[in-house]
């Protein structure tokens, strides 16, 4: 078990189209995007912050979801499993997802091990995706 609680990867590719591109890999592995919340414009709107590009989606695979909630109400505080996307520079993105596995050490519930286990697999399969484009 590690501290982590992100999956990440960096890729060759502005921020633009490193987050359309992220929303295709998220789709490809059956989830869908039920918010985005543009970081960037909210900090900026709400106390003058100025920080680089960065979107959080909100990426939810309802079967998934559902099968957790079943096994503890209480894990829908950490649902959907958020993706940032955030440019380092022009050329470069950074993408980051909720390990699911955190899930695992927040509830002790073993049935959510094969919830986490097949959302882990599913992000990562996209953020190889990603990256696998560069």
């Amino acid at each position: 078990m590690t501290d982590t609680f992100t999956l990440d990867a960096t890729i060759a590719m502005g921020f633009d189209a490193a987050l359309e591109a992220t929303r295709t890999a998220l789709a490809e592995q059956g989830f869908g995007v039920i918010t985005e919340i543009d970081l960037a414009r909210t900090l900026k709107d709400k106390i003058g912050a100025d920080i680089p590009p960065q979107v959080i989606l909100g990426a939810c695979r309802p079967q998934l979801a559902y099968q957790a909630i079943q096994v503890d109400p209480a894990i829908a505080a950490v649902l959907p499993c958020n993706v940032i996307v955030r440019a380092i520079n022009a050329g470069t993105t950074s993408v980051q997802a909720f390990d699911p596995d955190a899930m695992t050490r927040i509830s002790h519930h073993p049935a959510l091990n094969e919830v986490a286990t097949d959302a882990r697999e599913r992000l990562v399969a996209a953020l190889d995706t990603l990256t696998e484009e560069n």
